[in-house]
């Protein structure tokens, strides 16, 4: 599959990338409950090495049953490896380490700073400009998002280290998915999603003593989460957003997981009992006016 056509957002996305969309969002707001819901049975490193090995076993097997392989460049090797290492490997162990600090919605609050830098590093970096919408989507997004920050968990205050581990999550995240754009261009979505994930997997082998001894002392319904993680947040969710971002530009694609803090608290409300803030329920009002001003085409 060949995509060497730049996205063109006066365009309205058919219904696939919209549905793409929705499944990203979705299971990525899932993931912050689930990493928070296992984090007292898994450490950082093991969780996360746990959870690309599921997802790099699941992405294997679908290539190999769809048969999706385009030989890579020597360039696009490279922009795969390093969004594996950056977004797939740094991001995970990065955002595993925060939620042993906060609570679910925060943390996906604090990484939600990566659209802002996703944008501002597509418009340096991949041609894709400044729109005035976009930034003022953007703006009005992320005020939504700091007012659900300062809801935080009934109003406790957030842990310095676990802020300042979000903020590299989210700087790992836009890190690679400017590498994983220009890949894009040739390789199927499918194809990038699994070598990431894989590359991912390799770094984070140091761990596997580390998963081994908590594999062994997890009680089940940890270990299933951990699968869950490395399925549906993991394969499934990257690889649609994957897809979406071969037919999206970056910054407006980036821009939609402002849904994402949203629907983590309403979801750590019942399975956490993390119990959000009035201030979280009207920043999440704000973040959605934003997503909607930003995807105003």
């Amino acid at each position: 599959m060949s995509l060497t056509t730049v996205p063109d957002d006066r365009v309205r996305p058919p219904l696939t990338v919209v549905a793409a969309v929705v499944v990203t969002v979705t299971a990525w707001a899932s993931a912050f409950v689930a990493i928070r819901a296992v984090h007292a049975h898994f450490a950082a490193g093991p969780l996360a090495l746990g959870r690309l090995a599921a997802g790099a076993l699941a992405l294997t097997a679908a290539v190999l049953v769809t048969r999706t392989w385009v030989r890579p460049t020597a360039r696009e090797w490279a922009l795969v490896t390093g969004c594996g290492v950056v977004w797939f490997g740094v991001y995970n162990v990065a955002l595993n380490a925060a939620e042993q600090r906060l609570d679910a919605g925060t943390s996906a609050m604090l990484v939600n700073v990566g659209p802002i830098l996703i944008a501002l590093m597509a418009g340096a970096f991949l041609n894709e400009g400044f729109p005035r919408g976009l930034l003022a989507g953007a703006g009005v997004a992320f005020s939504g998002v700091l007012l659900i920050g300062l809801a935080g968990r009934g109003g406790s205050a957030a842990d310095p280290l676990g802020v300042a581990l979000c903020l590299l999550s989210a700087a790992a995240w836009a890190v690679g998915v400017t590498l994983q754009k220009p890949a894009l261009r040739r390789l199927p979505a499918l194809q990038v999603t699994q070598m990431a994930c894989t590359t991912g997997m390799i770094v984070t082998l140091p761990f596997a003593g580390g998963l081994l001894a908590d594999l062994r002392s997890a009680p089940a319904g940890s270990v299933a989460g951990v699968v869950y993680l490395g399925v549906v947040p993991t394969a499934l969710a990257f690889g649609t957003w994957a897809y979406a971002l071969s037919r999206m530009n970056a910054g407006r694609l980036g821009v939609t997981t402002y849904l994402v803090p949203p629907l983590t608290i309403l979801l750590a409300w019942p399975l956490l009992s993390e119990t959000p803030h009035v201030l979280a329920g009207a920043g999440g009002v704000v973040a959605l006016a934003g997503v909607a001003l930003a995807r105003r085409r």
